[in-house]
């Protein structure tokens, strides 16, 4: 039995093979592409005495020729030996405990190798449960171990900075060049010790444009179930972060490609299917994805208003058509659609009071008389709620006339914007005295100029 164990997870051999240890000319990353602090930490950790490396996406990222978000450090020193080498630094995590090394705003994380688990019958620091899903993991390791308990063999990479080599222990430098996503081990064993990995798998193909190799890929659909196991509120950190990726548009249809979007964003199957919902959710991923790449600020909410949208609006329609009035109608289809939709993705409620702000807006965009346009200029969600209208235009669900004029009045002077207002409705608001309504408005806008 252990022997089996053994192989599933190192590999047919058995054990755990020594590296690839590939000097500058075979990997061409330099040292000074690496974050000085990260530096700092590694050359640090070895004037004490410990082994160090910069590990993980940053060697992976440049490797590929993308630029590195974060660069976090790999050690044999423990968390206490880690912390009491740097004036500032600090523990933290419960579940594997971890170390923040900071230089000046900078911080870099340092783990302690982490081992791969060992046999999970011998192991009192690594526990299971019947399905393989891992429940406790805290256990330091050699390299090698920590090579092995690694997800994806890209994201098993040691960089050491003083001698500019890299560590490689299971192909993933030539995995990288043949921009090849491979699972480390048995890839179902290592997806029922964390499921979550096979939404990784489908966020890292996305982002860095890779395949999952066939024997990586097999297992997923069978296996998605699995993910009604994992806690509500890691499932949405996992979405979130393929989301706001700069490729969430690839990634959606990744996800949905694996069949692992049932359990957590089952309305892609209505969306991606519908040529008339198409549009708004590829106008949405896209300018999500323009933002992130701009290094501009993007929303989970505003993301997660755009998903549901299609789904507020069928919700809206049938309260209308049983009676209920417009307005009310609609705060009862947005309290039903946010509690429908977390069963399956438990999102934040800190959330809520945006995306329905940006819902509630959408109908007073359509309100281009009197002083009502002045007053939501000064809204504060006016541009989220107008960011959206621009969304919904390009994606065929609002006429581009009605963002056009929005895009225009919001800049224009005053004379111009009491031009473009429109006349009233029969019935729309308070009965007024046209002169009075006409000098209200050059009122507002007046105090917003």
């Amino acid at each position: 039995m252990i022997k089996r164990f053994l192989r599933k997870v190192f590999g047919r051999s058995g054990r755990v093979r020594g590296p690839q240890i590939l000097p500058l000319d075979k990997h061409g990353i330099r040292r000074s592409q690496i974050h000085p602090c990260a530096l700092k930490v590694t050359r640090t950790l070895k004037e004490a005495g410990y082994a160090a490396f910069v590990v993980g996406g940053a060697v992976r990222d440049l490797l590929i020729g993308r630029e590195p978000k974060d660069f976090d450090v790999a050690t044999d020193a423990t968390p206490d030996e880690v912390r009491n080498a740097f004036r500032r630094a600090r523990i933290i995590g419960r579940r594997f405990r971890i170390v923040h090394v900071y230089c000046g705003a900078d911080a870099i994380e340092v783990t302690t190798f982490r081992a791969s688990g060992g046999v999970p019958d011998l192991d009192e620091d690594r526990v299971t449960d019947v399905d393989g899903l891992i429940l406790r993991d805290n256990v330091f390791g050699s390299q090698g171990e920590d090579a092995a308990r690694r997800d994806f063999t890209v994201n098993a990479l040691y960089y050491d900075p003083e001698a500019e080599t890299i560590w490689d222990w299971h192909g993933g430098v030539a995995d990288a060049q043949k921009k090849m996503l491979r699972i480390i081990g048995d890839p179902e064993t290592r997806f029922r010790e964390d499921p979550v990995r096979m939404l990784r798998a489908a966020r890292f193909a996305a982002k860095l444009d890779f395949r999952i190799a066939p024997e990586t890929r097999a297992p997923i659909a069978g296996l998605a179930p699995l993910l009604e196991r994992i806690p509500a509120a890691r499932l949405f950190d996992e979405m979130i972060k393929l989301l706001l990726s700069g490729h969430a548009e690839r990634g959606v249809h990744q996800l949905r490609a694996e069949g692992l979007h049932h359990g957590i964003l089952p309305m892609l199957d209505a969306i991606l299917d519908d040529p008339v919902r198409q549009p708004f959710l590829h106008a949405a991923l896209h300018d999500t994805d323009a933002r992130v790449r701009n290094e501009q600020s993007a929303s989970p909410a505003f993301l997660l208003a755009c998903l549901l949208w299609f789904d507020l609006n069928r919700s809206w329609a049938r309260l209308r058509e049983a009676g209920e009035a417009a307005q009310a109608a609609l705060f009862a289809a947005m309290d039903e659609t946010l509690e429908r939709q977390r069963e399956s993705l438990a999102f934040p409620r800190r959330f809520d009071g945006t995306i329905k702000e940006i819902w509630g807006l959408q109908p007073r965009y359509e309100q281009r008389s009197g002083a009502r346009p002045y007053r939501l200029l000064s809204h504060p969600r006016f541009r989220a709620g107008y960011d959206f209208l621009l969304i919904r235009a390009r994606g065929g669900d609002a006429p581009q006339e009605l963002a056009d004029w929005w895009t225009r009045f919001q800049d224009a002077g005053e004379a111009e914007r009491a031009a473009m207002l429109q006349p009233a409705r029969a019935g729309e608001g308070r009965r007024r005295k046209p002169r009075r309504r006409a000098r209200k408005a050059a009122e507002a806008g007046a105090a917003l100029d």
